[in-house]
């Protein structure tokens, strides 16, 4: 296993006090965030679910914006035949001088059809695709600007109709977990009173559980962190699965704008955190953890999938040598006991390979959790 190789000398630090002694190497960060502000950030998030539980509205009212005016919608013969698709929606948002590419990836049609058993191909099809082709711009010649379309961040969406998961969100978990960052959302909270939130999102968590699936979990907060930071952050652990409500409907109460939805019994506020856990979803994925969310995108699911092709690669490399030195060999004795010579090394050869990159996945692991991100 790859290990940071120890100093026998320790290293003397020295620590400046007087200002006409600084260097200036302080400014460090201070030039970092300028040519990231240059630079500008891009994040990809995709929402998967079925038709009816508020995916369009939820992103509309995350980035206050609409994203799906020109949609058209399918009556209930055209959704028995319907196979999953995948709809990109780019948007760019500038807030403080800071710009965001925002890329939602929509997949209309997940498990409408009739025979949806195997709805998550399409899904898993397209995150291996910006996978693969990271991988190939990533190993070309110019390597200056990369566009980097790989997914972030997975919103499920889980029907509050039910008692828990259906075996189709079992199935699409437990795929896809080792390959994109999943955060389980209950839709349509308002349909729901508190306790059966409650109910709800603790059998959710049990099922999750009970089956091995691993979702997206936060990082544990650093020992020097304030009070208040540390709260925020327990109440969006403990807010998992968001329980969210959306709504692009502004109603004026008491002289007071509000997104919400109105009823006859009352009004529910979609930024009001007593109603739903909308704010703390759209802070979450927005204000604190999005850099997360990319960075084990890149340590932990990019390089697991660059691990495997490389793998994958080794071995049908070797697969076409054996089967040329197998054509090339003679018929002769001795031509056969060279043949099995080489072929017997060049098995130890990817035995070697295939150890290496197993430890360089063992080692990814123990960075992960010595950064702070729970890698399983």
């Amino acid at each position: 296993m790859l290990q940071r190789r120890k100093s026998g000398r320790k290293m003397k630090r020295r620590v400046y006090q007087n200002e006409d002694e600084y260097i200036g190497f302080a400014s460090l960060p201070e030039q970092v965030h300028r040519k990231a502000v240059k630079k500008g950030f891009s994040f990809t998030l995709m929402v998967v679910g079925e038709t009816g539980l508020g995916k369009s509205t939820l992103i509309n009212s995350l980035f206050l914006t609409d994203l799906y005016k020109d949609r058209e919608l399918l009556n209930v013969e055209e959704k028995v035949d319907k196979t999953v698709e995948i709809s990109k929606k780019p948007l760019d948002i500038e807030e403080k001088g800071v710009r965001l590419r925002l890329t939602v990836v929509d997949t209309p049609g997940y498990n409408d059809a009739l025979n949806a058993e195997e709805c998550w191909k399409t899904v898993e099809n397209y995150i291996d695709q910006q996978f693969g082709q990271y991988f190939n711009d990533e190993s070309g010649v110019n390597r200056k600007n990369i566009d980097d379309n790989r997914v972030h961040c997975c919103l499920y969406f889980i029907s509050p109709y039910g008692h828990g998961l259906k075996q189709v969100d079992v199935k699409f978990m437990k795929q896809l977990h080792t390959k994109v960052n999943i955060v389980p959302v209950i839709a349509k909270a308002d349909t729901l009173t508190h306790a059966e939130i409650i109910r709800l999102k603790e059998r959710v968590l049990d099922e999750i559980d009970e089956h091995g699936i691993k979702i997206y979990e936060f990082p544990d907060c650093d020992s020097d962190e304030d009070e208040e930071f540390k709260k925020q952050d327990r109440d969006l652990k403990n807010a998992v699965p968001f329980a969210v409500i959306g709504s692009n409907t502004v109603l004026e109460v008491n002289g007071k704008r509000i997104r919400g939805r109105l009823y006859p019994w009352g009004i529910v506020e979609v930024d009001n955190p007593h109603h739903c856990d909308f704010t703390k979803l759209r802070q979450m994925l927005i204000s604190t953890h999005m850099q997360d969310l990319k960075d084990i995108t890149q340590d932990v699911h990019y390089e697991n999938y660059r691990a495997q092709h490389i793998a994958n690669e080794i071995n049908r490399q070797s697969q076409k040598e054996r089967s040329k030195l197998k054509r090339d060999s003679c018929t002769s004795f001795d031509g056969v006991i060279d043949t099995d010579r080489i072929l017997e090394q060049k098995d130890e050869e990817i035995r070697r390979m295939q150890e290496m990159l197993s430890q360089m996945q063992q080692q990814l692991k123990m960075n992960g959790r010595a950064n702070g991100t729970k890698v399983k």
